[in-house]
Order: structure tokens, then sequence, then C-alpha cells
């Protein structure tokens, strides 16, 4: 048994006493079942684990734990994002967190190598999911939907070297938005473009742009400039590198790794450098090669009528046509668009944090029909929200100002300056979780007051409510308002009213 081999020298004394335990019965005295071998192994190197010194307890790399103050930043985040989404109508879904390999595989170029793959499990090949859009395709086709708004929020896995610094994980989150179905062109297009304005607007994260271009140019481009038609993902994976690499060290990869010619790395960087708003558009129908393309004819036709579109939205300055914007993924075939922060909200003399893209999407028509028997397509257009880079943004913004962060909700304390009071506050606070009232009590008998209150200021709870003896003679309750300190007396009867009316207020 191979497993077996792996076991250290210390574990084999473990392991012994473990194969010498009688079978079970399911094995009526045969040969041993495997269930009774793999419990042992696993106890064995479990034990030789523990034995070991100077054993380091740590996250994998490129992961990280989420502590409460993370995940109260990251749901508001999320909450504004997802309220973007129903806002224009998408409805939610979700599917596994591993797909067959073989629907994964050939739709990511280059970067399929980064594809976390699991071991055999029961005669299936299987592999983490790289992003949410081949899964949606794949349900798609699967179930022949034609027609779907859809928004997805789920965690996706990457075998890439992780930036950590710059919000770059191997396990990250990623909030998608996609339109599927056959409609007029470019009226998706630009509503995405629109999404994607409104939430970085309402994040506040600083100025943005949203640079876009179309992959019909870019293979367009490619082919006025001389590029072979079996490089054309390659190079366009190389070109996809320009937000991180300069110029000169993408065209050596192109020539010295690609096997590209120089001359036409060259004619490929006049094109690469250009970037303006529709009047670029018009002037590339000019261009003596291009003009000449048909493809990209069409790219720069759908590019004229989307800039109308978000003229109409009132976001045509926050769009730039970049020729230098590949997107490397294989699956576009249309428009692509990537929203990048011009500068990010630091404090004056601090350097600002180099993040890449926020946000990205586009236009992959053919990858629905990938899926189907028959090749039927499904017309389909989206965007992916970068959230923990984002979240990473906030997260030094919110350093930098030394802004607190309440990790719970709790709206009223209860409790109670004497002894032997416990039946009482577990009655008054049932008699609040039974109105709505988001409400806590210290899991004490006789706790002291002056901890209950310290601990109601340092948790930020607004409300305390106080049942003592001479309260509960009169029948009042007393509410204490944390920040002032002011104390009012309330009728026992009138108090859930009286709670809900100050927090409807505050």
């Amino acid at each position: 048994m191979p497993l077996l081999r792996l076991l250290p020298r210390r574990a084999w004394a473990a392991l012994l006493s473990q194969l010498l335990r009688p079978p079970c019965a399911s094995c009526a005295g045969a040969v041993r079942c495997q269930s009774q071998v793999a419990e042992a192994v696993l106890t064995s190197q479990l034990k030789a684990r523990q034995e070991k010194p100077n054993f380091i307890i740590k996250i994998p790399k490129g992961t990280r734990d989420l502590s409460p103050q993370h995940m109260v930043v990251r749901e508001k985040i999320l909450d504004l994002v997802i309220s973007c989404f129903k806002r224009h109508g998408a409805k939610v879904m979700d599917t596994p967190a591993f797909e067959l390999k073989e629907i994964l595989t050939e739709k990511y170029g280059e970067d399929s190598g980064l594809m976390y793959d699991l071991k055999d499990q029961g005669g299936e090949l299987l592999s983490l999911r790289y992003d949410l859009t081949v899964p949606f395709a794949r349900y798609l086709a699967m179930n022949k939907v034609k027609k779907m708004k859809r928004y997805h929020v789920g965690k996706v896995w990457r075998r890439e070297s992780p930036t950590i610094v710059q919000g770059r994980y191997r396990e990250f989150c990623q909030c998608d938005f996609d339109i599927a179905g056959q409609f007029d062109p470019m009226i998706p297009d630009a509503e995405c473009l629109k999404i994607m304005c409104e939430i970085l607007s309402g994040l506040q994260l600083g100025d943005f742009l949203i640079k876009v271009n179309d992959r019909r140019i870019v293979d367009g481009v490619f082919a006025a400039c001389g590029v072979p038609e079996s490089k054309f993902r390659a190079i366009c994976s190389s070109i996809d590198k320009l937000d991180k690499m300069a110029w000169k060290d993408v065209r050596h990869e192109m020539v010295a790794k690609k096997g590209l010619a120089p001359e036409v790395a060259d004619r490929i960087g006049d094109y690469v450098q250009c970037h303006g708003g529709v009047s670029l558009v018009e002037q590339m129908f000019q261009d003596p090669r291009l003009s000449q393309n048909k493809q990209a004819l069409e790219g720069l036709g759908d590019l004229k009528l989307l800039f109308e579109y978000l003229t109409l939205f009132g976001i045509a300055e926050k769009i730039s046509f970049d020729l230098s914007l590949a997107r490397g993924l294989d699956y576009y075939t249309g428009v692509i668009y990537e929203a990048v922060l011009l500068q990010t909200p630091t404090q004056a003399g601090e350097e600002p944090l180099n993040v890449g893209s926020v946000a990205a999407g586009g236009r992959y028509d053919g990858l629905v029909g990938m899926f189907d028997p028959k090749g039927h397509k499904v017309p389909c257009v989206g965007l992916s929200i970068g959230v923990e880079r984002i979240f990473y943004i906030v997260e030094q913004r919110m350093k930098t100002k030394g802004e607190k962060v309440r990790t719970t909700e709790t709206q009223v304390f209860v409790a109670t300056p004497q002894k032997n009071f416990l039946q009482e506050r577990l009655k008054l606070i049932t008699e609040l979780w039974d109105a709505g009232i988001k409400a806590e009590m210290l899991y004490k008998n006789n706790p002291k007051l002056l901890t209950q209150l310290h601990y109601c200021e340092s948790t930020g709870i607004p409300l305390v409510v106080i049942i003592g003896e001479q309260e509960l003679k009169e029948g009042v309750i007393k509410i204490r308002s944390v920040a002032s300190r002011e104390e009012v007396a309330i009728k026992r009867e009138n108090l859930v009213a009286e709670i809900q009316k100050r927090l409807s207020e505050s």
C-alpha cells in the first residue's frame, strides 16, 4: 500500500496497534476492510504530527483569516455591491466550488496552469473553480437556459504567486453580474459599465477610469501588424500584462519567448499606446491597416454605439477607449473592460496603493456553445468586482484614519446592580428578543454593575436597561444612555415601545 510508505518510523508502533484490533463485523473475519486501514493510517499520522515539537500552526500560503472586524467591513462592501445588482434586476444563484476538470480546461489560455486540481475521488477528475463565469456558462448549457440576468458571490481559487500587499490571494471572493441572452447590440454591455460606475462611485474609493476595448479590434490589430493567427492568444496574453510591465518588457517577452518578429512587435507597439474617447474610435475607422480588417471594423462599430449609450447614461467621461487592454482569458469575443483607480484615498505625503484593476469583464458569446452538445450559442456579457482588492484599500484607509469598527449590532444590554436577579434578567431579555430587539447580557449569576457598563462602552452598545429590587417593586425599568449616561424610569409595559422609539431616532 503506497500510503503506508509515507509514515515516519515513530508512527509504525501506533499503526500496528491499530491494525491488531479485531476486524469490523462487515468483514466477517476475512481480509481487513480498507476503511479500518485508512483510519489507522490517519490516526498514526496525526499522532506523529502531534509528537513534532517544532510544528507551526499557520494558514496556507495565499489565504487569510477574516476577523470579526474584517467581516464587518467586508459585509458592508458586499451589501453595497449586491444592492446594486438587485437594483438592476439580477437574480442570485450559486454553483459547486469544484467542477469536472474537463469543464474548466482550455477556457483560460495560459492561466489554465493556475487551476487547483483535486485528487481522484471516485472516478471523477475535478478542479476547484477558477472563476464564476465558466460555471455559469456550464449551468446555462446544462439547463438549456436562453435568457438570464444573474449575480453570484462566491470563492474561487488560483494557484498563482500571491501578492498580499496588493490584495492578491490564491483563495478569494468574486462578485459577478452577467446578462445572458440575444439582445440588441451594446445595450446590455452599456448597462454593465453603468453598474461598475455605480458600485465604484458608491464605495468612494477615489477617482477611477474604466478602460474599454474589443477583442475583435485586438485580433484585428494583430492581423494588421502581421501576427500569425496561431500566436493570437499567446500575444494577447502578453499584451494583457501591460498594466503590470513596461512596454519594453512586454515586447521582449513577445519576441524572445514567443517568437514574434521584432518589426511586428514594433507595429503592435504603435497601437497599444493609443487611448482616448469616441474621437479615437473615429480615428481608428480611418486607420489604413485596421480599416481593411472586417473584424476590427465590427468592433469599432459596436464601440461607437456603446459610447452613444454611455453618454445617455451620463458616464462617458469615466470611459477610455484603450488599445492596450487585451484581457488574457480565451473566452472573450467582443467588448472588454477593466476599471482602475487613478488614485487611492491616502493622506498627504503617502504613496498611493497600487492594487491594479478593481473590476473587469466583457462579452463572451461563444462560451455556452462550448458546453452545448449541438453547439447552440447563448450570447453573454458580464462583469466581476474585485472585492479583495477593494477590501484591502478600505482596510488601509481605516488604519490610516484610526477608524474603529463595531463587530456586533447589539442595541440593548440587560443589566442589574444587585445579586440574585438572573431570573428577572432572563425574563426581560426574552421580552426584548421576542419584540425583535437585538439584546445581550453577561453570562454570570451576579455580575458587577460596573463590569456590565464597561462592556457596553467597549462594544458600542447604545442602551442599557437596568432592573433591580427598587425597579421590580415599582413596576418600572431604568433605561440608560451609554453615551450621555442619563437614566430614566419607564413603566415595564411601555419598555419595548420606548426602546423602539429611541432606536428609530438614533
